[in-house]
This record gives C-alpha cells, structure tokens and sequence, in this order.
C-alpha cells in the first residue's frame, strides 16, 4: 500500500463501468435527495438519469438490489476522514454476491444549516448521519461545545425534517445542496475538521459480464481463512506481495459467527483479466475458505496501476509458456 500522497483535493469525479446500465435503469441509493450519495449519482452522468428510488439505509437498499427491485445501488464504501463504512462492507461481504461496476469520488463539505430565523446561539441539538458528525466534532467542539448529537439516517434527512416543523435538534449537518433544497439558512460554512476530506461511492450491480479492462483499474475482495492462526494473514498478503500487486484498501470485519472471528476487505491496483491479478486469485482461493469477488472497474481517479518488473501480462505468459512446454516434452 502506498503512503499519503502529496496531491491536491481532486475536483468531484466518476467512471461509468458497465455498458449494460441504461438510462431506463432502476437506480436506488441513500435518500432523500441532497444526500452525498445522491451527488454521487447525479455525478454517474446521463445513464443514471432513469428511475430514481431513495432508500433509508444501505442494506434496504442492497437487499432491494437482490430482490430485483432495483437495477442499481450507489452506497458510500470509503471516507477519507473515517475510513471503510461498516455497513457497506458487511453488506457486500455476506448474502447474495453482488458486484462493484464503477465509483464516484465526491469532496466532502458540510454546512450547518437551520429553520429560517434561528441564531446559532439557539442551537442545543444537533442532527446529522454518524460518518458526518465524525467529521465535525472538532468544529461543534469549538463553536457549539454544550450542543448534543442527534442522530439521523443521513445527512438530507436531517435537513429535511428541519423544513417539516420542530424537531429534537434545531441544527443539522448537510450538505450545501441539501440546504438550498429545503429552505434553511446556512449558519457556518465549511465546517469539516478535515478540508479536503473526499467521500467514495461504488455502484453496485447483480453479477454480469465483468467490465473490460482500461489499464487504470481497481479490483475488490472480500477473503475468508480456513483457520485463525499464526502468520494467516501474512498468507494471504503474499499472494498480492510475489506478484507485485498494490493494495489500495485492507480493512478486518468480523465475520458475526464468533468473537475473534474476521474476514479481510481489499482493494487492489489492477483487473481480473490481468495476468497477475487472475493468478493472485487463484492463489488465494487455494488457501481461503472464501473468495468473494466484488468486481473489477475503472477507477475514478483514473490512476493507472504500478506494474513491478517481471510481472507484465507477457511475464506470466513466457512462463506459462515454458511450463507448458517442460509438460509436452518440448521445452
């Protein structure tokens, strides 16, 4: 895994995976609207122009997803402020498969926004969805230290109950959008602890054809050992680590069976149609007792994928080639 970049905020960006969605297509995503996943989708481009269905959480959406209810589900799975979101993960780490067919990478900005003619000295509560107070608690430490959390199921929806009449909280923390959508005044402006905060978003698909391969892909895992025991997890790490492939993500879940027991989330630089990545595949579902393949998709942030020496499509090749040979008897 890389360390920190030094790079500048990127500008909201997306990359549409698969040609088999439409814009007839049932897309389903956190509600209501003027939630960051809904940004995430306006930013999916034209194709995702079709049926828009708001969901209250993630797993009702994933399991609407399942059902065939929806075609389509964009869920947050990263933040770079919070890390992996648990409910995303587990979600796609258990049930009927589902596969990532693209992401969205949206920056992140909170307002604190209130009913028209309330003064931030009035504010004693404040709502908005846990990934987003973690974001802020620096700020309502300095500016509003008496005020207490409410939570929400997202940040929209605190804002929308705002415009509905009184409520236990007479702040919400939302995005700018979700102010202008529901009338409410803006009492501070971006109030993230962190400013170049970025949110990751993943459309989420029934299996299909794996989308091509662009030279600047992602592929995501869910892994499960056989066993807990000494060095598991360095055995499963050198599967990635002889093949010269970099992780973008590794994140322990537990898998809910027992305590102590976890499985292991990944992202990985490349795509299952490369050679090293396919190889890497196999030598993991040789040593698991599960590998849940959530897809390979172009990265957002079209970065194309390090490839160490020796360890190129045609590397694998020519020695596939000299094993075949060694096993005919024509070396």
């Amino acid at each position: 895994m890389r360390g920190r970049p030094d790079s500048p905020r990127p500008s909201l960006s997306r990359v549409t995976a698969s040609t088999s969605l439409t814009p007839t297509t049932r897309y389903g995503f956190l509600g209501p609207e003027g939630t960051f996943t809904s940004m995430a989708l306006d930013a999916w481009g034209p194709s995702a122009q079709g049926e828009r269905v708001t969901f209250g959480s993630v797993d009702a959406a994933l399991t609407a997803l399942r059902s065939g209810a929806i075609d389509a589900a964009m869920v947050p799975i990263e933040n770079s402020v919070e890390g992996g979101v648990s409910a995303t993960l587990d979600a796609l780490a258990s049930g009927d498969p589902l596969v990532v067919v693209g992401e969205v990478l949206v920056p992140v900005t909170f307002v604190l926004a209130a009913a028209p003619g309330t003064t931030r000295d009035a504010v004693r509560a404040v709502g908005t969805h846990s990934h987003a107070w973690a974001q802020v608690r620096g700020w309502i430490g300095e500016n509003l230290p008496d005020a207490v959390y409410v939570p929400t199921l997202s940040t929209a929806s605190a804002a929308e109950a705002l415009e509905q009449g009184p409520q236990p909280f007479e702040a919400a923390v939302c995005a700018p959008a979700a102010a202008r959508l529901h009338g409410l005044d803006v009492l501070a402006e971006g109030i993230g602890d962190m400013q170049a905060a970025v949110t990751r978003f993943v459309l989420v698909a029934r299996p299909g054809v794996v989308p091509e391969r662009t030279g600047a892909d992602k592929t995501t895992v869910v892994l499960f050992q056989r066993d807990d025991h000494a060095g598991g997890l360095l055995a499963l790490l050198e599967q990635f680590a002889a093949r010269g492939i970099n992780m973008t993500r590794l994140e322990s879940r537990p898998t809910k069976e027992s305590m102590g027991s976890y499985c292991f989330s990944i992202d990985l630089e490349g795509h299952v149609l490369d050679e090293r990545v396919g190889e890497a595949l196999m030598g993991l579902k040789r040593i698991c007792s599960e590998v849940r393949f959530l897809g390979s998709y172009p990265r957002a942030d079209r970065q194309r994928a390090t490839i160490a020496p020796l360890t190129a499509d045609e590397d694998f090749s020519a020695a596939r080639a000299w094993l075949t040979g060694l096993r005919t008897g024509r070396p």
